[in-house]
């Protein structure tokens, strides 16, 4: 049995934490680099999101202007495109890559994609499944130890943790398709499309980093409950 004051399993937990907040911090630092560099083209998030989601055939995808920063997200049930304060109105390479992105999740929808179709029928699952694992694993130790429970609420958890890896998949997806399209239709030349891969390429971090604390959670309630035998 651990420390009653010392539970070693916890460095899973600071390592989970320094990862994401690294993520974090990376990709703020690096939008706001790039948020200062001005696009050739003159175009706002806003504008160039209209211009690819017109060449891309997708009329009936409407942008719309969100509070926040970095709040960026593209809603397949309501097919709205939401960009926020630092990205709508903003002319830089920064601006137009997050832009970019989230035109290349609604063009993910229309094109059904296989990986984004998963993930999206996979969202009510996993909200239930990391809303329920911890109550379960409580109620499993609290009353009469059931390590069919614990097993359960185990189980539960690593749905969110499946959500997190289906996830990746999608982002990088739509990052490609994000440079691709700026590069095609012009409106980034050069220079610019390498530094809007810095500011993608930043962001995907925080997926990677958001599953990589999830799988140390995981791994950590393995360590703790997974198949102890108790009296």
């Amino acid at each position: 049995m651990y420390g009653y004051y010392f539970d070693p399993t916890y460095i899973l937990v600071l390592i989970g934490l320094v990862i994401s907040l690294w993520a974090s911090a990376k990709v703020k630092s690096t939008y706001a680099k790039y948020n200062k560099v001005r696009s050739v083209s003159g175009l706002s998030g806003a504008a160039a999101a209209e211009r690819i989601l017109k060449s891309a055939g997708l009329y009936d995808v409407r942008i719309e202007h969100i509070s926040g920063n970095l709040t960026d997200h593209y809603d397949p049930r309501t097919r709205v495109l939401r960009l926020s304060d630092s990205v709508y109105g903003s002319t830089s390479v920064a601006a137009i890559g997050v832009a970019a992105h989230e035109c290349g999740h609604a063009i993910q929808d229309d094109q059904s994609y296989a990986p984004l179709k998963l993930r999206n029928s996979f969202v009510p699952i996993a909200n239930i499944g990391t809303q329920a694992a911890w109550p379960i694993i409580l109620i499993g130790l609290f009353f009469g130890s059931s390590q069919f429970l614990i097993n359960l609420g185990i189980l539960l958890f690593s749905l969110g943790v499946l959500f997190q890896l289906i996830t990746l998949p999608v982002e990088f997806d739509a990052s490609s398709r994000a440079l691709r399209i700026l590069g095609d239709s012009g409106i980034l030349y050069g220079d610019e499309i390498k530094n809007t891969r810095k500011v993608l390429s930043a962001a995907a971090m925080t997926y990677v980093a958001a599953a990589a604390a999830s799988i140390l959670s995981l791994l950590r309630l393995i360590i703790l409950f997974g198949g102890r035998n108790r009296d």
